[in-house]
């Protein structure tokens, strides 16, 4: 019933309640090689490891409970809870170090598609040939996202602390439109935007001879 809270006891498996979580908060390292996480806190292990040790640091934080109404695949609604401490830290995680090592129109692409890969295996098609082709082009994106990033684990929330990868696209003098090399000149932007703008200078152009 989704007008009933869930029960505080004997539900909630691997996390604990916010109100008995640390008081103080717990700061880890993950590295990642290719897209796939390899250590923790600079140790080494095995995937199912690595996700088991992520479980046991969320749990003890209270990250990674769920309480949502779905729509299922055949038709109806269903209320869902669901713990996902591990899965919770990696998502953040993994989307952090993207975002430095990801190109632009690739990282759209890719959130753009998450969702239909995310439906497919929801719904049961882990070997079809559309999640298959999916996967392709997803392991080709994650060739260069490679490095280390720093959490803070702490009353139920994981917060990026630093991101760094030898891959990084993330140059702080054009960032900061200093010493860049000439890859940014200001007087550049006066064209862009005329051009950029151009579909709507005529739109409002068509607007006005049809307001006459």
């Amino acid at each position: 019933d989704p007008d009933r809270e869930p029960p505080a006891q004997g539900m909630w498996r691997l996390t604990v309640p916010l109100e008995k979580a640390p008081n103080k908060p717990e700061v880890i390292e993950l590295d990642f090689e290719r897209g796939d996480l390899v250590a923790i806190n600079g140790k080494k292990m095995k995937a199912h490891e690595l996700l088991a040790t992520l479980n046991t640091m969320g749990g003890r934080h209270g990250i990674g409970r769920l309480d949502l109404v779905e729509n299922r695949f055949v038709g109806m609604k269903s209320r869902g809870c669901y713990e996902t401490p591990g899965g919770t830290i990696l998502l953040k995680a993994h989307r952090a170090i993207e975002s430095i090592t990801l190109d632009r129109e690739v990282a759209h692409l890719k959130d753009d598609l998450m969702p239909r890969y995310a439906a497919l295996i929801y719904n049961g098609y882990w070997w079809s040939p559309e999640r298959l082709a999916l996967q392709t082009l997803i392991d080709h994106t994650q060739k260069a996202v490679s490095g280390i990033v720093r959490l803070k684990l702490y009353k139920g929330s994981v917060s990026v602390l630093a991101r760094d990868s030898a891959n990084t696209l993330f140059d702080q003098n054009i960032a900061t439109f200093d010493d860049d090399g000439g890859a940014y000149n200001q007087a550049d932007a006066g064209g862009f935007i005329k051009l950029n703008a151009l579909r709507m200078r005529i739109a409002e152009i068509a607007k006005r001879k049809r307001a006459k």
